[in-house]
């Protein structure tokens, strides 16, 4: 234990943490959670094992104003944040979202602006079903997820799967707000092309 402040009784002692049980009950929520925003097995293992022992450090200060749960996963929560910040880098900026925007070229016509026919947005097929809960859609959902740049990935998942504020999401990611709103505009056409492509 590193905190020299705090025995070891007195680290178990704290309201409602349980340290001895985290891996058992908590380990394969926080490993989706890491898993379905940065798409890569190993590094959300590593994450998780990181946020036990940053809990493990901080277990003192753990109030219990929060489920033991939701403790853990906002320690889990910052240490993807920081991936997507070091993911987000200026070369991995230019290289991957040039890639993303020439394909995007075809989308629209460059005189009017409307559609071109053949990217259309057409329906899925299957507007009435549940699609939070379809595994198969998930699936592809993920996989087209995972062909995002970095920066765009994170900015549509710190958005929509985590209802983060833009302007907490522009501080964390370093965006402008002009920024945000086009890379969440791209993300959403990629991700629309890729699941037509895959799903239709």
């Amino acid at each position: 234990m590193s905190n020299d402040n705090y025995t070891t009784a007195d680290l178990f002692a704290t309201a409602s943490v349980d340290p001895g049980k985290w891996v058992e009950l908590y380990a394969d929520y926080l490993y989706t959670y890491a898993y379905t925003r940065i798409n890569d097995e190993e590094l959300a293992k590593d994450l998780v094992q990181e946020t036990f022992l940053a809990a493990l450090e901080k277990v003192h200060l753990f109030k219990g104003n929060s489920s033991e749960r939701t403790w853990l996963t906002a320690i889990l929560k910052n240490k993807v944040i920081d991936i997507y910040r070091k993911k987000s880098s200026a070369f991995a900026k230019k290289t991957e979202v040039a890639e993303a925007e020439q394909q995007q070229d075809d989308f629209f016509d460059h005189e009017d602006g409307h559609w071109n026919v053949a990217h259309r947005p057409k329906e899925f097929g299957v507007e009435q079903e549940d699609l939070i809960t379809s595994k198969e859609f998930n699936n592809i959902l993920q996989k087209c997820m995972k062909k995002l740049p970095t920066l765009w990935l994170s900015v549509f998942t710190m958005k929509h799967m985590d209802d983060e504020a833009t302007d907490v999401i522009c501080k964390e990611l370093k965006v402008t707000s002009a920024n945000f709103w086009v890379i969440i505009h791209r993300a959403k056409l990629n991700l629309r092309e890729c699941l037509q492509k895959n799903w239709i």
